[in-house]
């Protein structure tokens, strides 16, 4: 988590076969942070929490992103498909581009916080995505893990023994087209290089049928691996 003032931005990192969100010291114009750059590298999206309630919210979201221009790393409204990398610095090998989405936060405390959104986006002349949420009443928050879950392309995969119910409390957090041998590499790599086939149970119709090494994984879907 980086904050300046007012100004939190949030950073969700995606590793292995968990979704993460590490907080990290906070950002300001007095206070350098040198390892910045490195610490965002596996970061694939930014929230950009904002007060409503704030006057210097504008100059607070401007200096955040000095800081990171300094370090090579750009928040962009641009949401693209999770298979293209964050490193499209177009021409500069150590540039970041973080997709963002902006969280205004305490919106209880305007009166009119979709139209309080929508004129600090103007001043700031920002494009990003935004909700308006409330940490204190918790307004709004639902609506977070949802709307990066869809601009994210993640879905979630259960295994299963054979023989035995899946485990529904742990599913493996996959990229959408990602295959049975992704999920068996998280496993365990021996079982990736061991698999021969693997039974599937789907929303979309598949009922334990047999699949290859190569079958594109959808959210929900049951896999049991077999060697």
């Amino acid at each position: 988590m980086l904050r300046t003032g007012n100004v939190v931005l949030l950073l969700p990192f995606f590793v292995t076969s968990s979704a993460w969100l590490v907080d990290l010291p906070a950002l300001a114009p007095e206070q350098a942070v040198s390892w910045l750059a490195t610490a965002l590298e596996t970061a694939d999206a930014a929230l950009l929490v904002v007060d409503l309630g704030e006057p210097r919210c504008v100059e607070q979201v401007a200096a955040v992103h000095t800081l990171l221009r300094e370090r090579r790393v750009t928040l962009t409204e641009r949401w693209k498909p999770a298979v293209e990398t964050a490193r499209a610095g177009e021409g500069d090998p150590f540039a970041l581009r973080l997709s963002t989405l902006l969280l205004a936060n305490k919106a209880d405390r305007v009166a009119d916080p979709d139209a309080e959104l929508q004129a600090f986006l103007k001043v700031a002349g920002l494009r990003y995505p935004a909700l308006t949420v409330s940490a204190t009443t918790g307004q709004g928050l639902g609506q977070i893990g949802p709307w990066l879950f869809a601009h994210l392309d993640i879905v979630r995969v259960y295994t299963k023994a054979p023989g035995r119910p899946p485990a529904r409390d742990r599913p493996y957090t996959m990229r959408r087209g990602q295959t049975v041998a992704d999920v068996a590499e998280l496993v365990h790599k021996d079982l990736a290089r061991s698999l021969r086939y693997a039974r599937v149970w789907s929303k979309g119709g598949f009922d334990g049928q047999h699949v290859g090494r190569t079958h594109s994984v959808a959210d929900g879907d049951v896999i049991e691996l077999h060697a």
